[in-house]
């Protein structure tokens, strides 16, 4: 392969606004498809909790490992070849599973299509790593950093919210007129539960159609045993499954799942024991509630054609959160129970107290045609991508593969790639960085909204899951964005080594918020909020100086490469962490873990005096 030239003209620089938010909003779409997306599809489409949770898991295997082929995007072709490329294959699998989703082996067809997609979309990822390294000079590095990550969030909102959309909306226009009924919460209701077992006879009007009974449910916000919503769940489950409306599922071997291993036994238990005497924490325990629920029952009003089945999925449509669907999900009507009620039984949570509302919707369209739509509409977006930058992207000087001919050479090279990597000066600390920056954060982030949720026996703050969405999937959001993007533009006028002490601080020092919500546990909905917009605003102006790092410990022949193995130790980094947060938050008690969290400050603050980092790097 020849080295490739500059090329003339504007074409070698262009303005990064016109590719960078494009380039990272397709880099985030295939994740959200292969992690969310498609299991809401293939949970639509009937697979089994059990299926979905399994098969679909592996997929995000190749962004575990895409550090270990990442050599060859450095050294094969360019970098604006690979993503053109990768983003044209994208668009040809997600047409692929489009064309799939109808046939009668679709699940394993669609998986083996979402394996390679996988693969080319971390590729992808590799490759737009490297080109922004490229096309960027150190100064607009600096800055773009926050805008990249903003687009990338964009792509995982677009792909939970608007995908979902897309295909419920389809759904809604090919089947009978959707189900909908009314669930409110009031403290002063009836606390009588009357299972839904009758239902009011409808005349036969010549219109197929669902009915509800009873239309509008009221819970009383009071809390039943847990013997009472497992009889109302039993109740449900036993009629849905010996009328045909779901599938009996197998029996499973519960005592070897709850036999402790080896570890638990040696290991884990004693540490606990040891831990739990340590600190003086005695084992909490709740009172044996659970929220209120009722049953919603619902039929046909007419008998559908022989060997033809009418498909319900239920979920909420708006409204609270804290009331939620506890089972029902997806019903399946025939002409042997079109008349016979099936059953959704809806729960209020426990900690809810307050009169609140929420509206539960069901589609029963054609629900392969309608995600068959949806991936062709992703199929063309992703095509789009591959027209608009094979001609938007510029030619960096330095976007040229390696100029080893054979596949000998190849290896070597292959090789040589890891090695100086590893022969960095300074690696040790750079790599120590790059996994104790983020130990708190860590950490933190496995146990807060556990934290939020759990009530204040428990020491929790006893929120609803409507009152923890909209701290987190709102307030949130909103701060983590800002902070980035506030980041970005900081750090491109002092640069870097200006900014990696305030940045380190900012990461960590906010996470005094939550020690002191677990001090305080105040019960208002403010203070809660301003410690999360805190918490999130420091994680997110905290966090460019990590990505800012890694891109200057990168910076050389290979850069494109050993970015990839940075980001390997940055997954690493908050995947080890992760793993014993919740063991170690239900032995020593969340504000004892709230402060071991602090305590974990200061490892990432004790490596900084010892990297050495261009005070130039960075700035304009």
């Amino acid at each position: 392969m020849k080295q490739q030239a500059a090329v003339p003209g504007n074409k070698g620089k262009r303005n990064p606004w016109a590719w960078i938010p494009t380039l990272y909003f397709a880099e985030g779409i295939p994740y959200v498809v292969a992690m969310t997306v498609a299991v809401i599809m293939y949970k639509r489409l009937g697979i089994s909790n059990t299926d979905i949770a399994l098969y679909t898991s592996w997929l995000y295997l190749p962004w575990v490992i895409k550090p270990f082929w990442s050599p060859f995007v450095d050294l094969i072709r360019t970098k604006r070849w690979w993503i053109t490329t990768m983003q044209l294959l994208v668009g040809a699998g997600l047409g692929a599973i489009a064309f799939l989703i109808p046939v009668p082996f679709f699940f394993q067809a669609t998986l083996a299509v979402l394996w390679l997609i996988a693969f080319s979309s971390a590729t992808h990822d590799i490759a737009a790593d490297g080109f922004y390294m490229l096309a960027l000079d150190q100064h607009e590095q600096s800055y773009f950093v926050g805008i990249r990550s903003t687009f990338y969030r964009l792509s995982m909102i677009a792909g939970q919210g608007v995908l979902i959309i897309l295909a419920g909306t389809l759904e809604s226009m090919t089947g009978l007129d959707p189900v909908r009924f009314n669930v409110q919460a009031q403290p002063d209701a009836p606390a009588a539960i009357v299972p839904a077992a009758a239902y009011e006879a409808v005349p036969n009007d010549g219109e197929m159609r669902f009915i509800t009974f009873p239309e509008a449910l009221t819970l009383n916000t009071a809390t039943i045993s847990l013997d009472s919503l497992q009889r109302i769940k039993d109740f449900a489950t036993q009629a849905n499954t010996a009328n045909g409306f779901v599938l009996a599922e197998e029996a499973t071997a519960a005592n070897e799942a709850n036999q402790k291993g080896w570890w638990s036994k040696y290991v884990s238990d004693p540490l606990a024991a040891a831990l739990r005497k340590a600190f003086g924490v005695e084992q909490a325990e709740l009172a044996p509630v659970a929220g209120n629920a009722g049953l919603v029952a619902i039929r046909l009003s007419q008998q559908p054609e022989p060997d033809k089945e009418v498909i319900l999925n239920l979920a909420q449509d708006k409204g609270d959160q804290s009331i939620h669907l506890l089972c029902g999900e997806r019903l399946v009507f025939t002409a042997d129970n079109w008349d016979k009620p099936a059953f959704a039984v809806v729960q209020l949570d426990h900690k809810l107290q307050e009169a609140s509302e929420a509206q539960f919707k069901g589609l029963s369209g054609n629900i392969p045609l309608s995600w068959s739509i949806t991936f062709f509409v992703l199929a063309g977006l992703f095509i789009g991508f591959f027209i608009y930058h094979r001609f938007i992207l510029p030619y960096p000087a330095t976007d040229h593969p390696s100029d080893k001919h054979t596949p000998k050479d190849i290896l070597v090279e292959f090789g040589n790639t890891f090695v100086s990597f590893f022969q960095k000066k300074g690696i040790g600390i750079a790599i120590a960085f790059m996994l104790l920056y983020r130990l708190g954060e860590a950490m933190l982030v496995k146990m807060s909204s556990p934290f939020l949720l759990d009530a204040r026996e428990l020491g929790g703050l006893g929120l609803t899951t409507g009152e923890v969405g909209l701290a987190y999937g709102t307030v949130g959001v909103i701060f983590l964005t800002l902070g980035g993007i506030i980041g970005g533009i900081v750090a491109s006028r002092q640069g870097l080594k200006f900014w990696l002490w305030p940045m380190a601080l900012c990461i960590t020092l906010p996470h005094l918020a939550y020690l002191f919500l677990s001090w305080m546990q105040p019960e208002s909905l403010f203070i809660i909020n301003v410690a999360v917009a805190i918490e999130q605003f420091g994680y997110g102006f905290g966090f460019t100086a990590y990505m800012l790092y890694l891109i200057y410990i990168s910076d050389g022949e290979h850069k494109t490469a050993h970015y990839a193995l940075c980001t390997g130790f940055m997954a690493l980094g908050m995947m080890l962490p992760g793993m014993v947060a919740g063991w170690l938050q239900e032995i020593i008690g969340y504000h004892n873990f709230f402060i071991w969290v602090m305590i974990c400050a200061i490892p990432t603050l004790a490596v900084i005096p010892f990297m050495k980092i261009d005070k130039d790097f960075g700035k304009k």
